[in-house]
């Protein structure tokens, strides 16, 4: 992966989208509504048969054609298997096409709201489901995908928001200290020899449709290769009583399916903390898109770093906690 420029997509017309997808078959009316969505550009179209379809354009620079062509061999992959992933859609034996510089994807709509884990069943199928994506991501490797890392999402954004001076100076040293402290407590609650295999990568429920009654999964666009327990800690909030009640319905329904290191459970705290460092970098990377600002208008603040710091605290005490455990 490479950065991406800092305005990527001035050229990115709503004619230019529309000539995009008449380019490889889709013909589209006009009607064109642009998706929540920061890294890439995401809308959907209403075809002149009156379907849908969502089209994916990718951020210039992030991903090499390779890499974006074995995301969607993955997503092909699963959708073979009947897993509910919305793949994206063939014209010609091809799935990425190239308009006027940008690189883009078709998508059928699928509809749906995130999944309400406070009910046991969607709970229980979202589990299954998670289970049998992690048994196919199991049989074979990714060539081209990235690998998950402590150092990409820990050390290297530690280190851009140092040398790129984003925190206010007077904030710098705390913020120094409790990220070498976390970055060390993580690097040894993770085990160096833990399965990695192919993963979704970016498991919340904002990636989670559910509909008819199943979870659709969406959005690979972060797939690599890393340990399984990646997909399943996001599924788990709120008090420790609560996130151990969650783990055991999780891991029950999961575990049928593929066979967790349960030596990994103990990483959790430490993977929540990447995730809050690696957030701050990758919005102060994009801040030259002029869609981070309006999304993050006070993440430039003191406010904010401070916030960031208190955050990183409150990680430094859970990662002193005892891990979360499981027992059948």
């Amino acid at each position: 992966m490479t950065e991406s420029s800092a305005t990527p997509y001035d050229g990115l017309t709503p004619d230019t989208i529309l000539d995009a997808l008449d380019a490889c078959g889709f013909h589209c009316d006009g009607s064109l509504l642009a998706l929540n969505s920061f890294e890439n550009r995401v809308y959907q179209l209403r075809q002149e048969d009156e379907s849908f379809v969502v089209a994916k354009f990718y951020r210039p620079g992030r991903w090499s054609d390779e890499a974006i062509r074995e995301e969607h061999s993955f997503s092909i992959e699963l959708a073979e298997h009947e897993l509910p992933v919305v793949a994206p859609l063939i014209r010609d034996g091809e799935t990425l096409f190239e308009h006027q510089g940008f690189r883009f994807a078709v998508f059928p709509r699928q509809g749906g709201y995130p999944p309400d884990l406070e009910i046991p069943e969607q709970f229980t199928v979202l589990a299954r489901t998670l289970g049998r994506i992690h048994a196919v991501g199991a049989s074979r490797a990714f060539k081209n995908r990235g690998t998950f890392s402590i150092e990409r999402l820990g050390h290297e954004s530690r280190r851009f928001l140092l040398e790129n001076q984003w925190l206010p100076l007077e904030l710098e040293p705390a913020y120094e200290s409790i990220t070498a402290a976390l970055l060390e407590a993580t690097e040894a609650l993770l085990p160096d020899d833990a399965t990695s295999i192919r993963i979704h990568g970016d498991c919340h429920l904002g990636n989670v449709l559910w509909r008819d009654p199943a979870p659709h999964f969406v959005d690979l666009d972060d797939c690599v290769t890393g340990p399984p327990i990646q997909d399943l800690w996001m599924l788990l909030s709120g008090e420790r009583d609560e996130r151990e009640g969650q783990l055991k319905r999780l891991l029950d329904a999961y575990l049928p399916f593929y066979e967790l290191e349960l030596s990994t459970l103990k990483a959790i705290e430490g993977l929540r903390t990447l995730r809050i460092m690696h957030h701050a970098a990758w919005i102060a990377r994009r801040w030259n898109d002029p869609a981070f600002p309006l999304a993050f208008p006070f993440f430039d603040t003191q406010k904010y770093w401070s916030s960031h710091i208190l955050e990183l605290r409150e990680q430094q005490a859970m990662l002193q906690e005892a891990p979360l455990s499981y027992s059948a």
